[in-house]
C-alpha cells in the first residue's frame, strides 16, 4: 500500500501509511516518505484513512516467533545444559543468565506415568544444579484432556512463582501433556515461555514441533487451544525405551503420515526397516555403530521432523487451509472421540489414511500396485486399517464438519503417487460411498479392534 493511495468503496479516502521510531523512551509515527529516521524503526505500520463517518486506523503488526527444535541426548545428566540453557540461542543472554546470582527456578508438569519412570531423576537433576523447581505429576490422558487440568496448571504456577521471561514452564510427556501445558503457559500472563521434552514418538514427531496447544471441549477434540510454540523443543530418544510396543506403532503413524505426503524414501524406509524400528523402540545399538538399523532409525526421525517443520513453519498460525499435515485427520477425530479411549491417537489417524487411500485409488491417483504397499506397510507397523466403528455415516459427517470448518470447501489431501500428494475439493460423495464399500470388503475380514 502507498502512503497516499486511494480507496474505492463509495467515498474517496485518503490513506497515510506511517512507520513507528522509537526514541527517547517512546514511539513516534512517522510518514512513509519521511528521510530522517532517528532512533529504533519498527516492522509495524499504521495505516489512516478518514471519510465522513470519521478516521479508520489500520495497524499491521508483524509477529515473528522463534524456537529451537533440539536433537539431544543424556537430557536428565547433570552435566548437560540443554534443559535449563538449551532455548537461548543468543550468547549475550547466556552469559548474562550465567552471571547472574539469583537462584533458578523451573516449574515441571509431567505425566504420571513418565514421573514414576523418570521423576526421580529429573528431581536430582534440578538439585545437583542447584535449581529451585517445583514438579507437578498429572494424568494427562486424552480422557482428561480438558481446562479442569489447564486450571490445575495455573493454579500451581502461580503458587510456585517464575519470573514469565526467564523462567520457562516445562512439560515432559506425550503429546496431552505438552498440549495442556502449552495452553496454560499461553495463557499465564498472556504468555509465558514453555519448553516440551516429547517421551512418546508421536509427541516426538508431531506435537513437539509445531505451535498449537489445546484440550478437548463440548466431546470435541482440541476445540479450545492457542498457536503459541514452545521456545524449545528438546528430542532425547531415550525416553522411548520405556515406552510400550503399541505406543511406538502410534507414533509410527505421523511418519509414515509425512511419508506418504511428501517422502518417498521416507516410504520405502518404513515399508524396508519399519518393523525392526518397531521392534527396537527407535534405539541404537551401540555394539554395532555401522549397523543399517542404527541408520535407519536416526535417518527415519530425522526426515519425519524435517517435512513436518517444512509443512509448518510457513503456516505455523495455519493461514492458509490447504494442509498436507491434515492427511489423516478429516476423520480420525470424530472415530477418536466417539471410542475413546479404544483408539490411540496414531491409531486412528491410520484408519482414516487407509481409507483415504482407498478413495486415491477410486479416483485414480493411486496403482492397485501401490494401495497394495500401503496397507502392507501399515499392517507391519502394528497399526490398524480398518475399524467396524469408522461407519460411512461417520465418514460423511465428518466431511460434512470439514466444510463446514475449513471455508466451504473439503480441502482433502491425498496421495498421487507413493511420497506425493496434492489438497483436493472436488471427491465426489459417490466416489466417497466407493471407496468405502471396497475398504470395508477388503479389509474388514482381516483387521481386528486394537486390544
Amino acid at each position: 500500500m502507498s502512503h497516499t493511495s486511494k480507496i474505492s468503496d463509495g467515498a474517496c479516502d485518503h490513506v497515510t501509511e506511517f512507520r513507528l521510531v522509537h526514541a527517547d523512551c517512546t514511539w513516534s509515527r512517522q510518514t512513509a516518505d519521511s528521510e530522517r529516521i532517528e532512533g529504533q524503526l519498527s516492522d509495524a505500520k499504521i495505516y489512516e484513512s478518514a471519510s465522513e463517518d470519521g478516521v479508520t486506523w489500520t495497524v499491521v503488526s508483524p509477529i515473528v516467533f522463534t524456537y529451537r527444535v533440539i536433537q539431544c541426548e543424556r537430557l536428565l545428566d547433570a552435566s548437560n545444559d540443554t534443559l535449563l540453557f538449551g532455548h537461548i540461542s543468543n550468547p549475550t543472554e547466556l552469559q548474562a543468565l550465567n552471571n547472574n546470582s539469583k537462584v533458578m527456578k523451573r516449574f515441571v508438569v509431567i505425566d504420571e506415568t513418565v514421573n514414576d519412570l523418570y521423576g526421580s531423576q529429573v528431581a536430582a537433576y534440578f538439585k545437583a544444579r542447584g535449581v529451585m523447581y517445583k514438579i507437578l505429576p498429572l494424568p494427562t490422558t486424552e480422557e482428561n484432556k480438558s481446562m479442569t487440568l489447564v486450571t490445575k496448571i495455573l493454579e500451581e504456577v502461580h503458587k510456585f512463582g517464575i519470573d514469565r521471561r526467564t523462567e520457562p514452564i516445562i512439560a515432559i510427556g506425550g503429546g496431552v501433556c505438552l498440549d495442556i501445558t502449552g495452553l496454560a503457559a499461553s495463557l499465564y500472563r498472556r504468555r509465558t515461555p514453555y519448553i516440551r521434552v516429547p517421551t512418546t514418538l508421536l509427541a516426538y514427531i508431531d506435537a513437539s514441533v509445531g505451535a498449537k496447544t489445546g484440550v478437548n471441549f463440548a466431546n470435541c477434540k482440541n476445540k479450545l487451544g492457542s498457536y503459541i510454540p514452545p521456545v524449545a523443543a528438546l528430542l532425547d530418544r531415550s525416553f522411548l525405551c520405556t515406552l510400550p510396543r503399541r505406543h511406538i506403532s502410534n507414533g509410527m503413524a505421523e511418519m509414515l503420515k509425512m511419508a506418504l505426503m511428501k517422502h518417498r524414501q521416507l516410504f520405502e524406509l518404513l515399508e524396508k526397516e519399519g518393523r525392526h524400528l518397531l521392534d527396537s523402540s527407535f534405539q541404537t545399538l551401540s555394539k554395532i555403530p555401522e549397523n543399517v538399523h542404527t541408520d535407519a532409525a536416526s535417518l527415519s526421525m530425522r526426515l519425519s521432523i524435517e517435512t513436518m517443520l517444512e509443512e509448518l513453519a510457513p503456516n505455523l498460525w495455519e493461514d492458509d487451509l490447504d494442509r498436507l499435515v491434515d492427511f489423516g485427520h478429516i476423520i480420525s477425530p470424530e472415530l477418536e472421540m466417539k471410542i475413546l479411549p479404544a483408539l490411540l491417537h496414531g491409531e486412528a489417524v491410520n484408519i482414516d489414511m487407509a481409507f483415504m487411500v482407498y478413495v486415491a485409488h477410486e479416483r485414480g491417483f493411486l496403482t492397485e500396485e501401490e494401495k497394495r504397499r500401503i496397507i502392507v506397510c501399515m499392517r507391519n507397523l502394528d497399526l490398524p486399517v480398518w475399524h467396524s466403528d469408522c461407519t460411512l455415516d461417520l465418514v460423511l459427517k465428518s466431511i460434512a464438519e470439514r466444510l463446514k470448518h475449513s471455508g466451504g470447501r473439503l480441502r482433502m489431501p491425498l496421495p498421487t503417487a507413493l511420497g506425493k500428494a496434492r489438497i483436493f475439493n472436488d471427491t465426489e460423495e459417490s466416489t466417497v460411498c466407493q471407496a468405502f464399500k471396497k475398504w470395508c470388503d477388503e479389509q474388514c475380514e482381516t483387521t481386528m479392534k486394537p486390544e
